[in-house]
């Protein structure tokens, strides 16, 4: 795909993402209705599948002959274009009134995530990425920071009660070593806006595990037009798994996250 139709897609995505921002901030600290869907961890709220519907509504105006996968309401339509649809990533965030959450809407053709938009609706900052580079509200954006653990700030939700309960005392084992090597650990939630802030240079590295393509595939592509690097611990951006994001110029082979995320990634 060329650079001027992967910028007209994010600015599509973009437009996608703002068109809910009035209706995600109206509703934030509310405190509305929370049902489950997995278990209890996994929370949405009516805001999670209306907002998705009203994003649905303008990327098939726009773009009518494309595919949309949202994380609430699945595939729909039929097209070369696939968009990758998270309407609110950090749902418990947004349902306790924790400023930490956004809508992450990416595009990919042909196999290959080719544009993306990281929405903060709070803060109203917008992380765009195409094939021609990366902005943070319309200024362009580098992933550089700390060159190694013991000066980096990591952002990581791992382990998650999933990972617990697969193997307790791996998890725990694995989560004292990362705690221990890096200068500072948070658990903020958002996989997206957790990318966001590496490919700005926010934050140095991060990691997760159990994450699909509309919670990683528009950060994915943020960190990579940022100079920071992305590795899909799937294999792909679109298969579902972990990953791991650090700025440009980070010692991933002498951090314990070389280790750690391969051990996790092999299971």
């Amino acid at each position: 795909m060329d650079v001027n139709t992967s910028r007209e897609l994010a600015d599509l995505a973009v437009e996608a993402a703002r068109a809910v921002g009035d209706r995600l901030r109206g509703a934030f600290r509310s405190r509305p209705e929370i049902q489950t869907k997995r278990d209890f961890h996994d929370p949405v709220t009516v805001h999670d599948k209306a907002a998705e519907e009203d994003i649905r509504a303008v990327l098939e105006r726009h773009c009518p002959d494309s595919v949309v996968v949202g994380e609430e309401g699945g595939t729909r339509g039929e097209g070369a274009v696939h968009w990758y649809v998270d309407p609110i990533d950090g749902t418990a965030n947004f349902a306790a009134g924790l400023p930490f959450f956004c809508t992450s809407i990416a595009a990919a053709r042909d196999g290959e995530v080719v544009a993306g938009v990281v929405y903060d609706p709070v803060r109203d900052d917008e992380f765009t990425a195409w094939l021609g580079g990366a902005t943070c509200n319309g200024e362009p954006i580098r992933s550089a920071g700390a060159a190694t653990e013991r000066e980096a700030m990591l952002l990581s939700s791992y382990p998650t009660p999933r990972d617990l309960a697969e193997d307790e005392e791996g998890a725990l084992r694995r989560f004292s070593r990362m705690t221990q090597a890096f200068a500072a650990v948070r658990r903020p939630g958002s996989a997206a806006l957790k990318l966001a802030h590496v490919a700005a240079g926010w934050s140095d590295v991060a990691y997760g595990t159990r994450v699909n393509a509309w919670d990683v595939a528009a950060g994915s592509l943020l960190i990579k037009q940022a100079g920071g690097v992305y590795i899909p611990l799937s294999g792909s951006v679109f298969e579902p798994g972990g990953y791991l994001a650090t700025v440009g110029g980070f010692d991933l082979a002498g951090s314990v996250l070389a280790d750690v995320a391969g051990a996790r990634s092999a299971r």
